[in-house]
């Protein structure tokens, strides 16, 4: 039998963001303006940067990294949706 449950991801998907289908981060992103998602996602991405030492290590750089491509993902959407590269 195969697995219908998609497994946790602590980087990508962690699985405590999750509720009723949706994903915290689609939640904050629709409920804040561009401005303010970009400075949600580039503020994630420092505080993973500057805890990386004494922390997280290398899943922290991942997961700095991981808000850092979430947003360009975001303004290439937004340049698409306008007729814009």
């Amino acid at each position: 039998m195969v697995s219908t449950e998609t497994p946790n991801d602590p980087v990508n998907h962690p699985s405590h963001y999750m509720r009723g289908g949706l994903e915290c981060i689609d939640a904050i992103e629709t409920a804040l303006t561009p401005e303010e998602f970009a400075g949600f996602c580039k503020a994630n991405a420092l505080k993973y940067l500057w805890r990386e030492r004494g922390k997280g290590g290398t899943e922290d750089l991942r997961k700095a990294a991981w808000y850092l491509n979430r947003l360009v993902a975001y303004r290439q959407r937004q340049a698409a949706e306008q007729g814009g590269g």
